[in-house]
Parts: structure tokens; sequence; C-alpha cells
């Protein structure tokens, strides 16, 4: 195509609709008929990235190869489309605040009056276009966070409506809403509905297409009145309604022909619809599949976005292991080796989940003692891998006072420690090592089996490493470090041999693994814990 098209998606309503779930079903139905495609989250807030947000703010931190910490929907769109997004799809209020007060600072403006429009917009307005200038884009989708009457909003909602009136036919908005079933009632209000629209309206944005998120079938009575008050096609007014999975959006989207209303309205040839045979096929195997897998997750966290790419990658993987996935989550501040039995006798197999600080972590000692003494196939993630050796070093070494410098400065025994150049560094934001690194695995390892490569690279999120001055004493007691970065000789990955699969990484394989490349580490995670 000569020209990127540009589409971009709004909220109204409510938050949480699952803006991100639909953007990346637009991209995954316009990828299928050849496309190339790619989805940027624009979020309102001020913060220059969620590396420091709390989980229970925003859910988990998502990290892109080139090392940016970034919104979960991020991992979204990975999944779906089985791309690579980087620092250029995700881009905050602080961003954009901070790139234009840098340009003012350096006197790029030469002394005029910084304003929200032009100076803002146009900033915003750069960034849109800038993956779909840089990588030719057939397709780029915008996803805006909030809901369209935020006030944090209006600057994007002022851009888009800018951009929309400079690139004609080549730009769409579809705008997700509510439509709530009033019990007492028995009935559907489209009332809402009507109200963001109007409020789009107001700031010179008129929708497209509306998606409408329902709990309840939608009788076409009720589209027509919705595209008759909201000056939207008939054919332009989608349901959306709740699905066993997420993965099942993309099929409701193409039986409501939304690829198509999209290629009609930006001029371009429809062509056959995509069959969607590997999608159908792993939908039809998660279906498919009775027999549960019960994987117990140990974790200071008790919201599920907190921890959204490890649940994704385990249902997944037990998809593909013709197994569903029963996930349990067990808080670790809770755990202690009184109870740790009836929490963990009935689970397949354990995640050691990752994470930051002190809370919680000598419950994560206690349940990886039991996984280790009773040989429940279990997997350290970051954080839990750390866990991992530190348990190990107590209780296996007999180093009882064993411990990170993260949670304990003066450890006498820091088997895990902070790299040499991060020791200056005061800042929280950005300062790990983040994004993807080389790791070279031992051959005779079960990571290895997992892999079948000697060459791998995975995303990191982390500030302590391994303190490699143990590390002969951790391969003489029975932990193998079978994974190395070939550059800084950092470990990244530890496993115990004798047990049945025991496994701890430095890194975060859960964000790269997607629907149709399922992880291989996960795959055989589950496959150990299926024959337990």
């Amino acid at each position: 195509m000569a020209e990127t098209k540009y589409i971009f998606v709004t909220g109204g309503v409510a938050s949480s609709l699952g803006k991100g779930i639909i953007s990346s079903s637009i991209g995954k139905l316009l990828q299928a008929r050849g496309y190339s495609v790619t989805i940027q989250k624009f979020d309102p807030y001020i913060n220059i990235d969620p590396g420091t947000l709390n989980p229970y703010e925003h859910g988990e931190c998502y990290v892109t190869v080139d090392g940016h910490e970034a919104d979960l929907d991020l991992g979204h769109y990975e999944r779906f489309l089985g791309i690579q997004t980087t620092k250029a799809n995700n881009i905050t209020t602080g961003r954009i605040y901070k790139s234009v007060i840098d340009k003012e600072r350096r006197g790029d403006y030469l002394g005029k009056t910084i304003q929200i429009i032009p100076h803002i917009t146009d900033e915003i307005k750069r960034n849109v276009k800038l993956l779909g200038n840089k990588y030719k884009f057939d397709f780029v989708i915008t996803e805006i966070g909030g809901t369209v009457g935020d006030i944090e909003s209006l600057p994007y909602l002022e851009s888009i409506r800018q951009l929309k009136w400079e690139l004609g036919k080549n730009a769409l908005c579809v705008h997700l809403t509510y439509v709530p079933y009033l019990a007492a009632a028995g009935e559907l209000k489209t009332k809402p509905t009507q109200h963001s629209v109007k409020e789009l309206q107001s700031v010179g944005i008129q929708p497209d297409i509306l998606v409408l998120r329902t709990e309840h079938e939608l009788s076409m009575g009720l589209r027509k009145k919705v595209a008759l008050f909201c000056n939207v096609d008939d054919n332009a007014v989608i349901q959306s309604m709740d699905m066993p999975t997420i993965y099942e959006v993309p099929l409701r989207m193409q039986e409501q022909k939304l690829d198509v209303t999209i290629l009609e309205k930006m001029g371009l040839p429809v062509g056959e619809t995509p069959t969607l045979g590997p999608w159908r096929d792993f939908l039809n195997r998660r279906h498919n599949a009775t027999e549960k897998v019960r994987i117990g997750l140990v974790g200071k966290y008790d919201l599920q976005d907190a921890y959204k790419s490890i649940l994704e990658a385990l249902s997944q993987a037990a998809t593909y292991n013709d197994r569903k996935a029963d996930i349990h989550f067990i808080n670790s501040e809770n755990l202690t080796d009184d109870n740790i039995e009836e929490h963990l006798k009935d689970m397949d197999g354990v995640i050691i989940c990752p994470g930051f600080g002190q809370r919680g972590i000598e419950g994560k000692f206690v349940a990886i003692k039991y996984c280790r003494t009773h040989n429940v196939p279990t997997f350290g993630i970051c954080l839990g891998m750390q866990c991992i050796v530190i348990e190990f070093a107590r209780n296996v070494l007999g180093y009882a006072d064993a411990n990170s410098r993260e949670m304990d400065e003066k450890t006498p025994h820091n088997v895990i420690d902070i790299m040499e150049e991060q020791k200056s560094i005061t800042n929280m934001g950005g300062t790990m090592r983040l994004g993807a690194y080389e790791c070279v695995i031992d051959p005779n390892s079960k990571t290895y089996e997992a892999y079948q490569s000697e060459h791998i690279q995975e995303r990191h999120r982390h500030r302590y490493e391994f303190n490699n001055s143990y590390k002969e004493e951790f391969e003489k007691a029975g932990m193998k470090c079978v994974g190395i970065n070939p550059e800084s000789d950092l470990v990244e990955i530890v496993e115990i041999p004798t047990l049945k699969w025991f496994i701890g990484t430095q890194f975060h394989p859960e964000y790269s693994s997607t629907v149709l490349k399922p992880h291989p580490l996960f795959l055989s995670f589950i496959k150990a814990a299926i024959s337990k």
C-alpha cells in the first residue's frame, strides 16, 4: 500500500472494557488478510512509563525487546499478532510533556509560548505517525487509554480530530462503549452509549464504527437505534459479548464483518475472507481440553492482571498439551511451614512469581523448600529464580543467613547481589537490566531439551544478579547454572537436574509466549506437571 492507514480506538462509559482486545482483534483480522500491522497504546497518565507503578494500580509491567517498560496491553498485541513491540508502541503523557519541555529548554521553539495546542498535540501526532513513517506499515492501530470525558484524554482526542481531518480516508475511529443491562427492568440501555458518542462529537470526532460491550445479545432493532442516534451506518454497529476466552474475540468480530467494514470505509478491496486456520485449531484444542492441570501461583499480588503474561503463557501451554490450566493463586504472605502442605499438596506444578521487595518473600522460601523436597515441578521466574537460589543456600549449603542484598544489605552470604554498575544509581525508573539479552544454554540440561537450542534471547527486568563467587559451591551441591550470558558471564538459568523439573530463570519467558508460538519452557513445565 502506498500510504499508511491509521485506526484510532477510543473508549467510553467505563474503563476496562477491553480496548486492547478489540485493537488486537482488528489487528489480527487485517494481518490475516496480508497487511502489515502494528498497534500502539497512548496512556494519559503522567508517569514516564508504568515501571514504578504498583501492579494493583495498573496490572503487570510488560517489557519490550528494546528494554522499554510498557503497559500490559502491549502483551495482548504481541500474543495476538505474533509481532515484537518497542518503546515507540507505548507513549504516556509524561513522555509527551518531557519531550516538549526538553525541546523548549534547548530553544527548539525559538522563544514561542509553549501551549497544549499546537505543541503538545503536534508531539502526539508525531508519535502517532512515527511507526508508519519509519517502517511503512499498512495499518497503525492506536489505542487511547482511559475514557472519553477524562480531562487527561483531551489532548489525545484533539490530536485525533486533527489527524482525521488531515488524513481523510486514511484515518478511522472505532469507539468502544458499554451497554448495561438493568435486571429490574429486564432491559438493555443504550443511553450511556449515546452520551459517550455525544461527548466525542463535542470535541469534533464522529466515530466511524461502534463496538458495544455487552453481557446480553443485542437485537438488530437495538443496534439500528444506536446507529440512528449516533450517526453511524447500520453495519458499523458491532456487538462484543463476553466470551469464555479473549482469543475468541477475533472470530466474533470477523463474523460481524468488522474487518470488511474497515476496509470498505478506507476504500480498500475486500477480497476473500481469511480462514484463520491455526487460530481456530488453537481454540478447538482449548475447547476440547477437559482434563485440568493444577498450577499454584505463589506470589504477593492477589490480582490477575499483576501476573497477566504468566497466566496467558500457562493457558497457551496447557492448551497445546491438551489440558485446561486450573490456576490457583497462593498468597506467599500467608505461607508457613505448618500450612504449606494444605496449600500445595493438590498442585501438579508451582510457579514462584516475580516481584520486588521484602513482602511475602519468606513464604516463597517455604513453598520452594516444600516443592524441592517433594519433587513438585517448579518454575521460578526472576525474583522467583533468586528465591530458589537463596532457599538452596539456606537449606542445602547450610548458610542459614543467606539472602539477597535487596532484602538484607548486611547479609554475610549475599548469594544474590547488585551489579557493580548499579550500585551508584539512586533513581528507581528504567535503571535495571531491561529488554532482550543473549543466553547460552548447557546442552546437557532440561532447559536445552525444552528450547532445542544453545543460543537464545530473552527479556529481563531486574537489578540484582546471581553472585558468581558462589557458583562452584552451588554446582557441587547439585544446583547447576545451565544458562549464562556470554558477554557478562552472569547466570541466567539454574536447575536441579536430579529433580523432575526444577528450573529458575533470571529473565521473563512469559513475555515472549504467543497464541501460535507458545513458549518452550512453559510447554515443558506443563508437560512435567501433567506427568507428575
